[in-house]
């Protein structure tokens, strides 16, 4: 005999079926509008773009309610992508179960008030059933890719680790992430005060910007590490020069260690460099160097950047050395593992998660290199050695031009299609600086209309909208004959798995990973002809 969730799970109900298939452009919409003010925190790590799955598991809901009732693949399909996302995001389980429950309220109130009266009680438990089947594959989707990532960047098997070594990972994780909520509070506090002067007001300007960009990079590095583990790290191969590159990363951090009282020396050859890689990659790598270099070694001390040649072997050599406190022999085979610092404990003075050498090692041998630690031992500093291959000859192209700086004669007609309104009021008012004309719309049908109307050079759209995602967006937009040959960016917080494989599809000629720098894409829209 079947049980009463197995009846109602098998259970038709058209009307309710028939009108979630219908509208669930709509209710997506609905739902997503009350998602973000019901769970702000959730809002804070870019809820707008995770909803290009709704629309395919409200469709499919709604067939199967039509149909016969019978849970579809597609419906579970979804939800674990929903989950899966989520966790990708940062998300608490709690937030994932609750972004489902809102979205039963959502569903009620939109039936009731399509069908013009109460749904009944059968309605309203067939359709609690399949919510609550759809939260129970969610939350097994994050389950599961939160398991596979503590068992990539614990250094111990998962089943072996011992509780108190989670523990102190996850003690260790709370703690960096909270240090620099203080100051951004107090920053906050203080702009609420009418009485500060200019001068304090940029003060607390700069240090929130310092303290949002040390949160992003322990996000980012959090989010590489299993990126890496799993070989889904995305990598934009040019040729590039790394003498400019490497000058580039020191000149960058040489007022940071003079401002500890560290000495910075940079040797490198007058020629270029030659190699194959992503820049911003390969800089992420020398730059978390740098900063572990800065990290272990105290007032008075030097950090030494170098980058030499070796023809023979067609590699080019960079070495990071510094004269602090150094790495016992033991702990040296060690230094390349997440989470391992040679001081575990959360009041450590050195402060942060131990994840920066694990991406170098990961970046560089995505890039077809090595690299490795050296040290005398504690107290007689440290050297990191990263080798890299070369390409062509050394003198056989010029450095490319540097990156001209966005200017008013560069300006363009702009399409922002954003539905965080914050989000896309403050990129309008920082490219209006530059000379554009930037028209706004808050979801995908709306930039289509705006887009017809107003014939954009550039259109600047996220993936996750209400109504029509980014991606129909752009087929879309590539379909309309006037736009064929606008320069057309994807905004996203997920660009990687399948979501980043159908933005790649789609037609974008860029994707911009949220949070995103304006002076970057600002840049892109300038050297657009």
């Amino acid at each position: 005999m079947k049980s009463k969730v197995a009846v109602l799970r098998g259970e038709p109900q058209p009307s309710i079926g028939n009108t979630i298939q219908r509208d669930a452009a709509i209710l997506v919409a609905h739902w997503a509008e009350r998602a973000k003010a019901d769970q702000p925190t959730a809002a804070r790590v870019h809820h707008d773009v995770l909803i290009d799955h709704m629309p395919v598991f409200l469709w499919e809901l709604g067939r199967t309610l039509a149909d016969d009732g019978q849970p579809s693949t597609q419906v579970e399909r979804a939800a674990e992508v929903h989950g899966d996302q989520r966790w990708e995001t940062g998300w608490s389980l709690g937030e994932v179960v609750r972004d489902y429950q809102i979205l039963r309220v959502v569903l009620v109130e939109y039936l009731e008030q399509d069908l013009n009266r109460p749904l009944a009680s059968r309605e309203s438990m067939v359709l609690s059933v399949a919510i609550d089947d759809a939260i129970s594959a969610s939350v097994s989707a994050y389950s599961s890719s939160l398991v596979k990532a503590v068992e990539l960047v614990t250094p111990t098997p998962a089943a072996d680790a011992r509780p108190e070594e989670l523990l102190t990972i996850l003690g260790l994780l709370g703690h960096e992430l909270r240090n620099p909520l203080a100051p951004l509070g107090n920053g906050l506090q203080l702009l609420k005060v009418a009485a500060a002067s200019p001068a304090q007001l940029e003060k607390t300007r700069l240090l929130m910007e310092r303290q949002f960009n040390v949160m992003t990079r322990l996000v980012d590095d959090m989010m590489d590490v299993p990126r890496l583990a799993r070989g889904k790290l995305s990598l934009q191969r040019d040729r590039l020069d790394l003498t400019a590159l490497v000058r580039e990363c020191a000149e960058d951090r040489r007022e940071a260690l003079k401002g500890a009282g560290i000495r910075l020396a940079v040797d490198l050859p007058e020629a270029p460099t030659w190699t194959s890689g992503d820049g911003t990659r390969l800089a992420q790598a020398i730059g978390n160097l740098l900063t572990n270099a800065q990290k272990f070694t105290d007032h008075g001390g030097e950090v030494r950047v170098q980058l030499v040649v070796d023809e023979g072997r067609r590699i080019a050599v960079v070495r990071v050395r510094d004269t602090g406190i150094g790495i016992e022999p033991t702990f040296l085979p060690k230094v390349f593992e997440s989470f391992m610092q040679a001081e575990r404990s959360v009041n450590r003075s050195r402060g942060g998660l131990g994840l920066g050498l694990a991406l170098v090692k990961g970046i560089v041998e995505h890039h077809g290199g090595t690299v490795r630690a050296l040290s005398d031992g504690v107290g007689k500093g440290a050297e990191f050695v990263l080798d890299l291959p070369l390409i062509g000859h050394l003198d056989a192209v010029g450095p490319r031009d540097a990156q001209a700086a966005p200017t008013a004669s560069t300006a363009r007609r702009i399409l922002l299609i954003e539905d965080n309104r914050d989000s896309a009021e403050s990129l309008r008012m920082y490219l209006e600086l530059f000379g554009h004309e930037v028209a706004v719309a808050h979801s995908g049908p709306e930039g289509m209309s705006v887009a017809e109307r107003f014939l954009p050079d550039v259109v600047v759209c996220d993936i996750g909208l209400p109504g029509m995602d980014g991606i129909d967006v752009c087929l879309a937009l590539r379909a309309v004959r006037q736009l064929a040959d606008a320069l057309v960016i994807a905004l996203t917080g997920h660009g990687s798995g399948s979501t980043g494989d159908r933005i790649q599809s789609a037609g974008f000629d860029a994707v911009l990973l949220k949070p995103i720098d304006p002076e970057q894409l600002a840049r892109m829209v300038a050297e657009y002809a």
